[in-house]
């Protein structure tokens, strides 16, 4: 982050300069007006249902929370904070969080540059990502954070550029950002070298690439919408964004990939249809030979969505994980039984019903995969008493035939949480 944050200054100081003269003697009069300090406090609770029997206590979540987040408009630029303050009680410790920190400027009509720490998304999958390499937070999103919390941020500068033929989107992020990826300290997985579930002491801690410009992470996006259609192509040079390689000294580490993908979204009768597919293609094991690397995939993903009847919707999806060169991957794997089927079926559905002129919303997103035989339940109340107040209840619930599939492994870290936020 130093190297953008460095950048930002040197731009708002140069920005603020050339503006000064047109600008600087109505600063002090609408100041108040274009400087907007808001956010929110909050408590979370989240316990398991049961002991996992490889972490101490049951305690999932344990937050208090002080959200900051302004921004300042002027002609030619915006500038945006947004901020935690936390203590997390479950690892015991403060935090300081800056979820944005950016700047945004129009150099002309028809480009628009954004710099900075920001969260960054497309694509169009529910909780389903694909083209979506931006990294997310998996710890934050089992816990029963919010959902805004999924979407991890990241250093980045972002380029779109619009135009009649088609419109296109430029990220660069000069450090490779990882997902939050589970390490042991909340929540146990399994682990194939063991062939049981572990949460390791001290906590799993991933190799990641040198920090150097080459290894950064490039992500792009050309998209256009013809009538009431939406399509877009994709492309990603970097990393896989979960540990999926070996260093020599078997220490967990993230293979090099890269990413080409498309996607459209429609008006389909009453509701909205939406399809995407991506292809992985895992640089540093081209013939999936290497036993101890992430195979190279492709990922198809279709979803629908409409209300049903007045205040309940639905959406469903089907998603479709191909693993290349399988055959390979089982003679070359030092624990083949251990190894995803060459195809991961996955259905999901959301329904969300409200009531109450909308101060009730209660909702049910489930993951179920025919082929690992594992489920997600995603269970959750929520009612706003008023503009200030609102209370959350909901539950994560993981099960499976299996420990090893990527649900069922997390079956003893079943949980439930409590929120309590209050906005000011």
């Amino acid at each position: 982050m130093n190297v953008l944050i460095c950048f930002i200054s040197l731009l708002t100081t140069a920005t603020f300069a050339f503006t000064q003269e047109a600008e600087w003697g109505d600063w002090e009069e609408d100041r108040e007006q274009r400087l907007r300090w808001h956010g929110f406090v909050e408590g979370a609770w989240g316990s398991r249902w049961d002991r996992d029997p490889n972490l101490d206590g049951k305690r999932t979540l344990g937050d208090t929370r002080l959200r900051i987040e302004t921004d300042w408009t002027g002609e030619r630029f915006a500038v945006s904070f947004k901020g935690d303050l936390l203590y997390d009680e479950v690892a015991g410790e403060f935090d300081a969080l800056v979820r944005d920190l950016s700047l945004a400027v129009s150099p002309a009509e028809t480009l628009d540059l954004k710099l900075g720490r920001q969260v960054l998304t497309w694509g169009t999958g529910d909780l389903l990502f694909l083209n979506d390499l931006f990294p997310k937070d998996w710890v934050s999103f089992f816990a029963g954070r919010e959902d805004e919390y999924l979407k991890a941020p990241a250093d980045a500068i972002r380029l779109t550029f619009y135009n009649s033929v088609a419109n296109i989107d430029f990220v660069w992020s000069p450090e490779f950002e990882p997902d939050n990826y589970l390490t042991g300290e909340r929540f146990s997985f399994f682990s194939p070298q063991t062939g049981k579930r572990i949460a390791p002491d001290p906590p799993l801690h991933a190799h990641e690439p040198k920090h150097a410009v080459h290894n950064g992470e490039l992500a792009l996006r050309v998209f256009k919408n013809v009538d009431s259609i939406e399509y877009a192509l994709y492309g990603y040079r970097g990393y896989f964004k979960q540990p999926s390689a070996v260093t020599d000294d078997f220490t967990p580490t993230f293979a090099p990939m890269s990413a080409v993908g498309a996607s459209l979204r429609r008006p389909l009768g009453a509701g909205l249809l939406n399809a995407e597919v991506a292809y992985y293609h895992s640089r540093d094991d081209e013939h999936g030979e290497d036993g101890q690397t992430a195979n190279s995939q492709v990922r198809l993903l279709t979803g629908y969505e409409r209300e049903v009847v007045k205040n309940f919707t639905l959406g469903v999806q089907y998603y479709l994980e191909w693993t290349q060169d399988h055959d390979a991957l089982l003679a070359n794997s030092p624990q083949p039984a251990f190894e995803p089927d060459k195809y991961r079926h996955l259905l999901t559905s959301r329904l969300t019903y409200r009531a109450y002129r909308d101060k009730l919303t209660l909702s049910l997103f489930t993951f179920l995969s025919p082929s690992d035989e594992d489920y997600y339940l995603r269970p959750q109340m929520t009612y706003r008493y008023s503009d200030q107040w609102l209370f959350t209840w909901g539950a994560s619930l993981f099960g499976g035939e299996a420990e090893h599939t990527f649900f069922g492994q997390f079956e003893d870290n079943s949980n439930t949480y409590l929120k309590v936020r209050f906005n000011y």
